[in-house]
């Protein structure tokens, strides 16, 4: 007698826009949120991720289950989703109760939410093997997508949170300039320093754009869909704040010399000395210009700033955008007093 065949798929259910009009729910502007209608583009978006047959599936800010729909139809081990939302409670147990697979609902914020323990320990993998299948998906709010990547970027760093597993991958969408950003090349003019922490703790694919169009309701700006695999090495193998700390400086004048962001690491006192130190340490000309610059270039002006930090450990607490709102304060009270 042959092996009784396993279903992967949803028994029949309402459509989302039939679940959108039943629970008068509509997508609150407050809250970024845009619903992808279409299951060709929401299976798109999940085959990006990869093989998730057999595995372990968070995805972020599911909604009233459009994508998730998509990742239960390609057979995962489970599904774990985390919504802020409560409206969305109704339609996402609708999905639990159907799935054939093990399925978890979170209320929550995905900021705060530490995922170290969302997953089997015996799925983790060591980080110098191929990845974990655990995969993390999302169609991410505009307004929550950057600090959330930050964040993650962070996380992969320290290998904690979800990454304490493995090399867990991420598939998830952005405002398209931002994915352009991301996988942005040297001399491009959407190079910044999101490129440099993306580029230095992950494998990015700019895999396919969204047209605006395909959303409800339509937002003014089309989506990219970004792949991200952790790179078992970092190109710069310091302390995540630390390189943050850098290319954000560096790129703060993003069309000037590189000497003019590399100077705002320090006080006024000290600055043009140390600047160009760090400039001379890393071999980069003045006149280089932050756009121009490769990631391990950058890295280069991390380890010439580090170095300055070993011998002067109070310049890591200096912060350049903070003393220049203190010397505003101060001159604005001169001017009132006056």
């Amino acid at each position: 007698m042959s092996a009784q065949k396993v279903i992967h798929r949803l028994p029949p259910l309402p459509t989302i826009k039939d679940i959108l009009r039943l629970y008068n729910l509509r997508a609150l502007k407050q809250l970024s949120q845009n619903f992808i209608m279409d299951t060709r583009i929401t299976d798109k978006i999940v085959k990006a991720a990869g093989g998730i047959r057999n595995g372990y599936v968070c995805e972020v800010g599911p909604g009233p289950g459009n994508i998730t729909r998509s990742i239960i139809n390609r057979g995962p081990s489970s599904v774990i989703v985390v919504e802020k939302d409560r409206r969305f409670l109704t339609p996402l147990e609708m999905l639990a109760e159907a799935s054939p697979c093990a399925f978890k609902i979170i209320v929550g914020d995905v900021l705060s939410l530490n995922m170290e323990s969302l997953f089997p320990q015996e799925e983790a993998k060591v980080w110098t093997d191929a990845p974990p299948n655990i995969h993390l998906i999302g169609n991410l709010p505009f307004n929550v997508a950057t600090p959330l990547i930050i964040r993650w970027f962070k996380n992969i760093s320290e290998r904690s949170s979800a990454w304490k597993m493995g090399r867990v991958r991420m598939t998830l969408t952005f405002q398209k300039e931002v994915a352009e950003r991301m996988v942005a090349p040297i001399l491009t003019k959407e190079r910044c320093r999101l490129s440099i922490m993306a580029q230095n703790w992950c494998h990015i694919e700019h895999k396919f754009n969204i047209p605006g169009k395909a959303f409800v309701p339509k937002p003014d700006v089309d989506v990219g869909v970004v792949h991200f695999v952790p790179l078992v090495t970092p190109m710069i193998d310091l302390p995540f704040d630390l390189v943050e700390k850098v290319a954000r400086c560096l790129f703060s004048y993003r069309q000037k010399y590189c000497i003019k962001g590399i100077s705002t690491l320090f006080p006024k006192s000290t600055r043009d000395d140390y600047a160009r130190r760090i400039l001379a340490e890393a071999d980069l000309p003045h006149d280089t210009r932050p756009f121009q610059i490769t990631v391990p270039e950058v890295g280069r002006l991390c380890w010439a700033y580090k170095s300055i930090l070993d011998e002067s450990p109070s310049l890591a607490k200096y912060n350049f955008r903070q003393h220049m709102d203190a010397e505003l304060e101060d001159i604005l009270s001169q001017e009132e007093a006056l």
